[in-house]
């Protein structure tokens, strides 16, 4: 199969001037109450997030939805939150990055948080790369693999 890259692009080109707007508009909404991912630990996803990246946790309540599942909450800022469901007695198997999943969260930090959490990786050992130029990007077995830069962003992409 063939990809005919100039028409994709032409199409995107099309859509922006169309679509995105000279003078935006304001938002209805106030924020992104929450995004719910998956937990294969919960407390070690309680540790790398509330402990390693300081988002505090905020609530932890059985997931109404499947008995004996926790439902757990991480405050990102500006009233935003990131939740995690675990599923015990089901074997969901690693994670594995498939079309039409979750690919990346990207959440912002100031440049000085992010050299002091950056740090803070490299101090507990959690593998990142970091590139000529930032995002530096880390996998670990407790949360998802994710990618910080000053910009910054937290890139989420796999089960935590």
């Amino acid at each position: 199969m063939t990809i005919d890259y100039a028409s994709i692009e032409a199409r995107r080109a099309e859509l922006r001037r169309r679509h995105v707007l000279p003078h935006r508009p304001s938002s209805s909404a106030r924020g992104l109450h929450h995004v719910a991912l998956l937990s294969s630990d919960v407390e070690r996803t309680i540790t790398f997030y509330q402990e390693l990246l300081e988002f505090p946790l905020t609530e932890i309540i059985e997931n109404r939805d499947y008995k004996g599942s926790s439902h757990f909450f991480f405050d990102i800022g500006n009233g935003n939150l990131l939740a995690f469901f675990d599923f015990p007695g089901l074997d969901l198997g690693p994670y594995q990055e498939v079309l039409g999943g979750l690919h990346h969260i990207a959440i912002s930090v100031d440049p000085a948080t992010w050299e002091r959490l950056r740090g803070k990786l490299e101090m507990a050992g959690v593998p990142h790369q970091i590139r000529a130029a930032p995002p530096s990007t880390s996998r670990t077995p407790t949360a998802p693999a994710w990618s910080c830069s000053p910009t910054i962003s937290v890139r989420c992409t796999a089960r935590g």
